[in-house]
C-alpha cells in the first residue's frame, strides 16, 4: 500500500527517490522475507523506475502487445513461415 502511494501522490523524480529509498529502509528494518524479491528489484533499477515519474508513463501496452503475440505464436505451436506471421499478425493487431 505504501509502495502504490509513492507512485500516485509522487511528481516530482527527486521526491520520489527519496521515498523510495525510504521505503526500501522500511522493508529492510521489518525482515519480512516476502518483500526482498521486490525490494531488490527496485534497488537494482532505481533509474529506470525513477523515469516514471518524468512523464507518468510506464511499459503497460508494450507489455501488453508482447503477450498477444506470444498467445498468437502458441496458437500455431511455432512459426515455420515468418513473412506469413508477420502479416498476420499486422492484420490482426495493426
Amino acid at each position: 500500500m505504501n509502495l502504490s502511494n509513492i507512485f500516485e501522490n509522487t511528481t516530482d523524480k527527486l521526491y520520489g527517490l527519496a521515498r523510495l529509498a525510504k521505503w526500501h529502509e522500511a522493508i529492510r528494518q521489518s525482515g519480512f522475507k516476502s518483500f526482498n524479491t521486490i525490494s531488490r528489484s527496485i534497488q537494482n533499477h532505481y533509474e529506470t523506475i525513477l523515469n516514471y515519474f518524468d512523464n507518468r508513463s510506464t511499459n503497460a501496452s508494450a507489455e501488453s502487445f508482447n503477450a498477444k503475440i506470444k498467445a498468437f505464436r502458441s496458437q500455431f505451436r511455432g512459426v515455420r513461415n515468418i513473412e506469413f506471421f508477420l502479416y498476420r499478425l499486422t492484420q490482426i493487431y495493426a
